[in-house]
């Protein structure tokens, strides 16, 4: 064996640590209140032999079909240049026309992109609330302590988001390994002494559970659902860690520990059906039931690092494709691309997630709600890849017919199971979802307008660069930079330069910045510069939708060619729409006032393009819509 090879063995396995840490938090701690959800949730069974074999092997087989067929075999083919998730397999689908089909994709995408935030705000709450329950297994004493304790929990895994994962992430794999080591050792230990569980893996069981329940059996799979609503989580974090160190650590540790586990509640609650109550800590021995909680409460943490670290990246991306306003972005490492922290996101979830901890009260209460958004994106999912499978890789049609009906099958019954939990809770992700889906469109509307109008107000490029020095009285030495989202208008900020000042700089230099549909392009290769005149150059800039986009080091680049010799002596001009409502556009007026509040209360490009305050001048500019 080469050296190399042994280093890329070696290389692999720190990967695939790292996304035992990062990618399984979600689905890994499923099993703290999913089984106990089965028989004493809001739709639970009866505790009965039957049930419990009918229970269990629905629980296998969900993990089986969802996560190891579905997302990690199928779904993870559908990568945006290495990257996953809802929004990047949109743009991978996107039609280059813009019909009926664009706009189907289109929305599709979006909203089940907008359903992920309430997934990112009860994740949290369910996650480190059934942790701490734990403690009334031990003694009804601490019952009082279970909410204050969350609380305090969520507070300091919230308030710490802005120091980032580079650091702390080092410890999350070993912390999740040992978390899956200690729930096969449970389950061992209860299938051991229940060996008859095993039987559960035969699909007749939940077959026949259906056949004796029916409909009503159908209900049940809210409950079974739980074990599976971290299956986008993989999909979304593909781009951190590649399909191989996830597919390793999905099928030889994850799976096989959740199994066993899984196999060891159903062998505990067939010994003492009155343990189905919470019979995951009553695997645990007396002895080892505080330092469970403890285990319990750091694996919940880190589920809730990676979904709130996932709505981070949702947003991040929904700013760069142009269908959120511009949000502080921070950038917490140097070293890994995509670890981001936005701070506005971060307090407005760690509000919602603790009003639900204080409405609901317990996790039983909250996986009423828990299952209904991420059912309908996992169901959108599948429609759009389906359109991978067709337009993409080019499989059969009636392969990728049958697949898909296969799936959407299993999709519609979670989802049936799923929707009868809205009046007890599950309204709330659903009306998370709506409301963040409004506002994408209303977003994206607004600014195709606002493009629209802008255009109008200006000539094509082409025009000006022949009219323009007619109307300038003086050329000033320096150098000014203007920006402009449509590459082949002129912006109105060097209009209005030039009507109401009648000079323009010695160099004029009109920026684009595009964003890709990919995730990640390098700069050095994706920038053209083109001179328009004597005085003018266009500079268009290319970005992927993980990237932010950072001016300062295009003038590097700049420098390099000598296109600018002195970066001090440099003016951007930038333009600030003044947006005057009417009823005569596209919009309704509600909508355009809320896009307004939304244009006036996102980041000033300044900011957002990391430029020098002392060297920005905006131009105001009225807009009619």
């Amino acid at each position: 064996m080469t050296n190399n090879s042994k280093q890329t063995k070696s290389n692999l396995s720190i990967i695939t640590l790292g996304a035992l840490g990062i990618v399984f938090g979600d689905i890994g701690t499923s099993p703290l209140y999913a089984m106990k959800e089965c028989f004493f949730g809001e739709h639970g069974m009866k505790v009965s032999e039957q049930n419990i074999f009918g229970v269990v092997s629905l629980i296998f087989w969900s993990l089986i079909f969802v996560i190891s067929i579905k997302y990690l075999l199928i779904v993870m083919k559908a990568d945006n240049k290495g990257e996953g998730g809802i929004m990047a397999l949109m743009e991978l689908v996107l039609p280059k026309k813009k019909g009926r089909s664009y706009l189907t994709i289109l929305s599709l995408g979006l909203f089940g992109a907008a359903l992920l935030y309430g997934d990112g705000i009860i994740t949290p709450a369910i996650s480190v609330l059934s942790a701490m329950e734990g403690l009334e297994i031990a003694t009804p004493l601490f019952k009082p302590f279970i909410i204050p304790a969350t609380i305090i929990i969520l507070f300091f895994l919230f308030f710490f988001q802005k120091k980032g994962t580079a650091s702390v992430g080092k410890i999350f794999g070993p912390i999740l390994l040992l978390w899956f080591i200690v729930l096969a050792a449970l389950g061992f230990s209860a299938i051991f002494k229940n060996p008859t569980i095993l039987k559960a893996l035969n699909p007749i069981y939940f077959i026949e559970f259906f056949t004796l329940h029916g409909f009503t059996g159908l209900l049940v799979l809210g409950a079974v659902f739980l074990v599976v609503t971290g299956g986008e989580a993989l999909y979304a974090d593909m781009g951190h860690f590649g399909r191989k160190p996830i597919r390793l650590a999905w099928f030889l540790v994850v799976l096989p520990s959740l199994v066993i586990n899984y196999m060891g509640q159903g062998a505990l609650i067939l010994s003492n059906h009155h343990l189905a109550a919470n019979p995951f800590y009553y695997l645990a021995p007396s002895w080892a039931l505080y330092p469970l909680v403890v285990l319990s409460a750091m694996a919940t943490v880190i589920a809730s690092q990676a979904v709130i670290s996932g709505a981070f990246s949702l947003t991040h991306q929904a700013i760069q494709l142009g269908f959120l306003p511009r949000f502080h972005v921070i950038h917490t490492s140097a070293d890994e691309r995509g670890q981001i922290y936005i701070p506005q996101i971060n307090w407005m979830l760690f509000i919602a997630t603790i009003a639900l901890v204080i409405s609901f009260k317990s996790s039983s209460n909250l996986a009423a709600a828990y299952g209904v958004a991420v059912t309908t994106t996992m169901l959108i999912t599948t429609f759009l890849a389906f359109t991978a499978m067709t337009k993409l890789w080019k499989w059969n049609f009636y392969i990728a017919v049958s697949i898909t009906l296969f799936f959407t099958i299993i999709d519609l019954s979670f989802f049936y199971a799923n929707i009868i939990k809205i009046p007890d809770g599950g309204w709330f992700p659903l009306l998370v979802g709506i409301l963040i889906y409004v506002l994408m469109t209303t977003w994206y509307k607004g600014r195709r307008m606002l493009g629209i109008k802008l255009t109008k107000l200006t000539d094509p490029l082409k025009k000006f660069i022949i009219n323009y020095k007619k109307d300038v009285s003086q050329i000033v030495p320096g150098t000014a930079f203007f920006l402009t989202a449509n590459p082949n208008g002129t912006p109105p900020t060097l209009v209005n330069n030039i009507k109401y000042n009648k000079v323009i700089h010695e160099k004029v230099i009109i920026m684009s910045i595009k964003i890709a549909g990919v995730p990640y392009l390098d700069l050095d290769d994706h920038i053209e510069i083109n001179k328009l005149d004597g005085n003018i150059w266009q500079v268009l800039v290319n970005y992927g939708f993980m990237q932010q986009p950072d001016i300062p080091k295009v003038i590097e680049l700049l420098c390099e060619q000598d296109l600018i010799s002195d970066k001090v002596d440099i003016v951007y001009f930038l333009g600030k729409e003044s947006i005057v409502i009417t009823k005569n556009t596209g919009m309704s007026p509600w909508r355009e006032s809320l896009f307004d509040y939304m244009s006036r209360n996102s980041e000033r490009f300044a900011s957002y393009f990391n430029l020098p305050s002392e060297q920005v001048c905006e131009i105001g500019t009225q807009i009619r819509l």
